[in-house]
């Protein structure tokens, strides 16, 4: 199947990331403009413009999956990539565009569908001998069921949204009194973020280590894994940082967990690429936790360690190409480490922080990557996610990438609103995260202060005061600053001279 023009239906880092591929393969991209974002930098990245500025509140344009098709079909665009969130795990939207004739660049309706029904999703781990925690076979009839098997398995239990994800729709109990609360309490915010009330119930474990295989198959049957992701730094159930490989599997457990990642994948005659996310618990036994049926966020570590694109393997693969690596062929490089960097100000307890990006100073090297969506003058607002930006670090062993990691970081600079960059720094200096030995609960274990704050910080915070001095009075006196061999470049100085215009 030729594909000529890919309509990106998603905004910010990943439809630039999206673009750049396909202006590679020289495949025409399309992006929607929103009224929320009317200057987003994704939209100057892009080929062709769909203005969905006049849309509806009733729902997001991205969201939208009638609308979205029609847009196709109007442009006749061949293909459709859903990036990660909104419709990326949608089996409806898939079928629709099977239905219109457009290319999903994604797995089959049907793989979604049953991947994103976690208790099918376990039911099918369970025929194909991947390992499962004990709980419900299947969605729970009532908190009376729930307290049956709860305690049957023994507390502490979780409380899980069939069609969850995201932490959402999630309950842990530890006793036998709360099951019912937390049983309505789960199943009501089940219905609000992703309209199904259903949950099941499984064993509890503490402080696992959360490790995800990187899957990809064909049209023709073949399926292999590009190894481990380990994303234990989490924050409420959301990644922060990622790396790979993971400093606690050796190489015969890899090999176990990735053939039962493959199992599970197989079992839907799965295509394109997925994730399969596993629990590791401290005796190194895993158990399967969910299959995600698009892209992840944090992709990149695993391209920086096998050279893939896998943008483009995704395209190729919707082409109806065959995988172009064997599993024996895929060689590990190294080691790389991706760090979110959010508008949120980590002394506030992450709470979100918005406003306009008014300065940006990114690090340049060879081992270095920045994935953003972002450029300076770019709005940072409540309408959608609050990740900017991703840099990922590639060295040739994990020292080496943490090494290169706070040189980076140093050199990582955004004015105009807060970011966790000074938690990525503060995360870095811990002791375990550095030996490698860390879990789900290493924030509220291991970080009694959540963020770090470097030695030229108020250095810097003296340049930006200085910079936007010199910029005014330019302004006013409408000329540039005599700086006289530094003379007159203090802060305090402009600020003496400022006063006296």
């Amino acid at each position: 199947m030729e594909i000529k023009s890919i309509l990106i239906a998603n905004r910010g880092e990943i439809a630039v990331r999206v673009i750049n591929t396909a202006r590679k393969m020289g495949i025409e991209s399309w992006v929607i403009k929103t009224s929320k974002e009317p200057n987003a930098f994704y939209l100057t990245q892009a080929d062709h413009i769909i203005d969905f500025s006049d849309h509806t509140e009733e729902i997001s344009e991205f969201l939208d999956i009638e609308a979205i098709i029609k847009a196709m079909k109007d442009n006749n665009i061949s293909a459709v990539h859903p990036g990660y969130g909104f419709l990326a795990e949608s089996p409806i939207f898939a079928e629709r565009c099977d239905d219109e004739k457009i290319i999903y660049i994604g797995p089959s309706a049907d793989a979604i569908y049953r991947m994103g029904n976690k208790t099918i999703a376990k039911e099918l781990a369970r025929k194909h001998k991947v390992p499962l925690l004990g709980g419900s076979k299947g969605n729970l009839s009532s908190p009376d069921e729930a307290v049956k098997i709860a305690n049957e398995i023994g507390y502490p239990v979780i409380l899980k949204a069939a069609s969850g994800g995201g932490g959402r729709g999630m309950r842990i109990v530890e006793e036998e009194k709360n099951v019912a609360k937390m049983f309505k309490m789960a199943s009501s915010e089940a219905e609000k973020a992703f309209n199904d009330p259903d949950v099941f119930v499984e064993k509890y474990v503490r402080n696992p280590r959360h490790i995800e295989f990187q899957i990809f198959g064909d049209k023709h049957g073949n399926i292999i894994h590009l190894g481990e992701r380990e994303c234990s730094v989490q924050r409420k159930h959301q990644k922060l940082i990622e790396e790979s490989p993971s400093a606690v599997l050796d190489e015969k457990l890899r090999k176990k967990m990735g053939a039962a990642a493959i199992n599970i994948a197989k079992s839907v005659d799965y295509f394109s690429a997925g994730t399969v996310e596993f629990l590791l618990d401290d005796k190194m036994e895993f158990s399967f936790m969910e299959m995600n049926t698009r892209i992840q966020v944090e992709h990149p570590v695993t391209e920086m360690i096998t050279g893939l694109d896998l943008i483009e393997w995704q395209i190729r693969i919707a082409r109806g190409e065959e995988l172009p690596l064997k599993q024996k062929d895929v060689k590990i490089n190294g080691w790389a480490i991706e760090y979110r960097i959010n508008a949120e100000d980590v002394q506030g307890g992450f709470s979100p922080s918005l406003g306009v990006i008014e300065k940006i100073s990114l690090p340049r090297s060879k081992n270095i990557r920045i994935d953003s969506g972002v450029v300076e003058g770019s709005s940072i607002t409540s309408y959608f996610d609050s990740m900017v930006a991703k840099l990922i670090v590639h060295g040739e062993n994990r020292e080496k990438a943490i090494l290169y990691s706070q040189n980076a970081l140093k050199k990582f600079w955004i004015k105009g609103i807060k970011t966790t960059i000074p938690f990525c720094n503060a995360v870095l200096l811990n002791k375990n995260f550095r030996k490698g030995k860390y879990d789900t609960s290493f924030l509220t274990k291991e970080m009694t202060k959540h963020y770090h704050e470097g030695q030229d910080d108020e250095m810097l915070a003296a340049f930006f005061a200085t910079y936007d001095f010199v910029k005014e009075i330019e302004n006013v006196e409408n000329k540039p600053v005599d700086f006289d061999k530094g003379k007159n470049i203090a802060p305090w100085v402009l600020k003496k001279r400022l006063k006296s215009l």
